[in-house]
């Protein structure tokens, strides 16, 4: 018998996504994809039921979008290895998830061989964090006026927040992540008064210089 494999799920609402990273995975001879699920919830039962060395997230997911996953996960067991997978550029939500516990936030344009040489870092136990989301996290932990606007945002806020500049009607908003119109017009008026704002134009400037928009 050879050694044994590092045992990861995937965690994607895209198929051709969970596809092309279970293939590289499949190719490695050290590792082994052993669950692999398309929502939030899943994404919890998969990781208590088949205990892997490393969980690969997409941020964003239905029902449960993938920090509340991670928050769930490492309240279970804060000794879990989590990648966190996202479209996004833009280093608030590296930085909300290497807070909440994830190990490790690639984007999804990053090349395979980063991909696989992280998960075998957090299988061994380490983490990973580039240089410049290093900085950032070192910036965030003080408060002031430098700060941007939208890190006063929850996690839901901020979810609704990219939702609305990328110019998703709030009814649609409601059935994505699953919440009443009401409560998804609650947030916009949080996002508004939090952020000193009017309207969604307003929101949609500011999306575009902070580079929040994917």
């Amino acid at each position: 018998m050879g050694p044994e494999k590092t045992k990861v799920i995937l965690a994607d609402d895209h198929g051709i996504v969970r596809a092309g990273v279970r293939s590289v995975l499949a190719a490695q001879p050290d590792m082994q994809v052993v669950a692999e699920v398309s929502d939030g919830n899943a994404a919890v039962r998969a990781t208590a039921d088949n205990r892997p060395d490393v969980a690969v997230l997409d941020v964003n997911m239905p029902g449960m979008n993938g920090l509340e996953v991670l928050k769930r996960i490492m309240t279970n067991d804060p000794k879990h290895r989590v990648l966190m997978l996202s479209t996004y550029q833009e280093d608030e939500y590296a930085i909300r998830t290497i807070r909440a516990g994830a190990s490790a936030y690639l984007t999804k344009n990053s090349p395979t061989e980063l991909l696989i040489s992280v998960i075998r870092r957090l299988a061994n136990g380490r983490k990973y964090i580039d240089s410049k989301l290093a900085e950032k996290l070192q910036f965030n932990l003080g408060s002031g006026p430098e700060k941007p606007l939208h890190s006063t945002l929850s996690d839901r806020e901020l979810d609704v927040l990219k939702l609305i500049t990328a110019g998703v009607s709030l009814t649609e908003i409601s059935q994505k992540m699953a919440l009443s119109a009401k409560t998804v017009s609650t947030y916009r008026a949080r996002i508004l008064e939090k952020m000193n704002m009017q309207n969604n134009a307003q929101l949609v400037r500011y999306a575009t210089e902070h580079k929040l928009l994917e």
